[in-house]
């Protein structure tokens, strides 16, 4: 069983619940009051982390005001739009818990599941619990063929990476791989394939995921399909040696074609060409080539970004009890700037003494 979490008392554990936003006014207050509702067993041991990704509307004064009426509410503010993974990213180097549950604001989550994940990562000793998506019959077809074909093709070419079927984000990780996780410097997160990275004991638990509770999605096939091919670039370098593999087959083609014209032209002398075959060869190794080039480049701009080093992203302000673990000033880590006037000398022991 899991040995007893920071503090003296076996019950003394925090567990940090972190909310990226973007455009989110309106499922804002109810994902809150929902996560009071479903999970009132455990209010003295969770916190909430919103992490508001650059929003152009209301949602970090939204979050704000929640956040004077609960001190368990804290915010992250990114100084522009970054995109998810890096709203993530901020979050494993800011949370202060001894656990940490990603959550998708419009509770297509439920929160409910966190009392299971809890449960599996404090009894069983789990230190990776993550939802599974046991039907997926309200999709539309072509999101069930791509989603499973991505699993796929993405296992099959990360010969040491695996990522779990229908698993996204939402998860509980423990602290150690909290730690782990921001040691990494690489710029292009794909986090799917980060949370699996550093091993240790993992389990799913099939949920049913429900609709979005108000809003829109922000994601479009082109985002899903970039996103694709960041998850496969950065855990899979088979890509590229399959170009060398079909180099090596099609020179060997050319080679016995090479044989069989010349046995030819040696026994029925020399014919005048086909134009038919000669495009159709023209075209078909011209395409071949523009396409390595593209897989080529496809690996070259992704280590332009690692070799230029910016950060994934910027906190411009930090709100909350968080703000006070939060070192003051400005702070650099592995991929990340964060800027905290809020800061002061509290400890995350003497929040825990606040309870």
């Amino acid at each position: 069983k899991r040995k007893e979490k920071m503090g003296n008392s076996k019950e003394d554990y925090l567990v940090s619940l972190v909310v990226p936003c973007f455009n989110e006014h309106e499922t804002v207050e109810t994902f809150v009051k929902t996560v009071d509702e479903k999970l009132s067993s455990i209010r003295d041991h969770i916190e909430i982390v919103f992490v508001d990704d650059g929003s152009k509307d209301d949602t970090a004064k939204i979050i704000d005001s929640l956040r004077q009426k609960d001190d368990r509410i804290s915010l992250i503010r990114l100084s522009r739009n970054f995109g998810k993974e890096a709203a993530m990213s901020a979050a494993l180097d800011l949370v202060q818990g001894d656990a940490m549950i990603m959550m998708d604001v419009d509770l297509q989550d439920p929160p409910e599941l966190v009392l299971d994940f809890i449960k599996c990562w404090r009894e069983e000793g789990v230190d990776n619990v993550y939802g599974v998506r046991v039907d997926r019959s309200k999709d539309t077809e072509a999101k069930r063929v791509t989603s499973g074909g991505f699993y796929y093709v993405f296992n099959k070419l990360s010969s040491r990476v695996k990522i779990p079927s229908n698993a996204g984000d939402f998860r509980l990780i423990d602290r150690k791989i909290i730690d782990t996780l921001r040691q990494l410097p690489e710029r292009n997160r794909f986090m799917k394939g980060l949370f699996a990275w550093p091993g240790f004991v993992s389990k799913g638990i099939g949920y049913q995921r429900p609709e979005r509770v108000a809003g829109t999605t922000k994601w479009n096939y082109w985002k899903l399909w970039n996103f694709a091919l960041d998850g496969i670039s950065g855990f899979s370098s088979l890509p590229l040696r399959m170009w060398s593999y079909l180099g090596g087959v099609i020179g060997l083609l050319a080679i016995i074609y090479m044989i069989f014209i010349f046995l030819k032209t040696l026994i029925t002398g020399v014919d005048v060409p086909g134009y038919a075959s000669i495009m159709t060869a023209v075209l078909f190794l011209g395409s071949v080539q523009l396409i390595s080039i593209g897989v080529l480049g496809e690996y070259l701009g992704r280590l332009g970004q690692e070799v230029k080093g910016r950060p994934v992203y910027v906190v411009s302000e930090i709100k909350g009890r968080l703000s006070s673990v939060v070192k003051k000033g400005i702070s650099v880590t592995a991929v990340g700037v964060t800027c905290n006037e809020d800061g002061d000398d509290k400890t995350l022991d003497t929040l825990k003494s606040d309870k």
